[in-house]
C-alpha cells in the first residue's frame, strides 16, 4: 500500500490491513496510543496514527507492554532528535531479551522434568505389566 503524507484512513481500513479488530484499535485509542481526527461520529486516522498502530501491534507482538510502548511514543513526541527513544527503546528490549531467556531457561528445565518423570511412571508400568500400553 502506497501512503502518502496526506492521506487518512477509516477505523475499518486499519483494521482490515491489520488484521485487528476495530474495538482493539478503539482500545488503542482510549490508551492513548492513537489521536484520530473526528468528524462526527467518524474517526479520520492520518498517516501518524496508522505507522503508531503498525509499532504499537509490533510491540505488543514482542511482549512490550502497553506502558512501555507509551513511553517509547512520549519520549519520540518530546525529543528533537531519536537519539533519547533509541537508548530507551534498546533498554526496554535488553530487558525483555533478559526475560524470555529466562523463560526459555525454566521451559527447559520443565521440560526435563517433565522427561525424568514420564520415564518414571514407564518403568513402573513396566514393572507392573510386563510391558508399556499401545499408544
Amino acid at each position: 500500500m502506497v501512503v502518502t503524507a496526506d492521506r487518512t484512513f477509516s477505523i475499518s481500513e486499519l483494521a482490515q490491513e491489520f488484521d485487528v479488530t476495530t474495538r482493539a484499535i478503539r482500545f488503542y485509542e482510549a490508551e492513548g496510543l492513537l489521536t484520530p481526527e473526528r468528524k462526527g461520529q467518524r474517526r479520520i486516522y492520518s498517516r501518524r496514527d496508522r505507522v503508531r498502530l503498525m509499532l504499537t501491534l509490533r510491540g505488543k507482538r514482542i511482549g512490550l507492554s502497553l506502558q512501555e510502548i507509551r513511553e517509547l511514543f512520549e519520549l519520540y513526541d518530546a525529543a528533537n532528535t531519536d537519539e533519547p527513544q533509541l537508548m530507551k527503546f534498546v533498554d526496554i528490549l535488553s530487558r525483555r531479551e533478559r526475560q524470555l531467556l529466562q523463560q526459555l531457561d525454566d521451559i527447559q528445565l520443565v521440560l526435563k522434568e517433565i522427561g525424568q518423570l514420564r520415564g518414571q511412571c514407564e518403568q513402573w508400568m513396566e514393572k507392573r505389566t510386563g510391558g508399556l500400553p499401545d499408544l
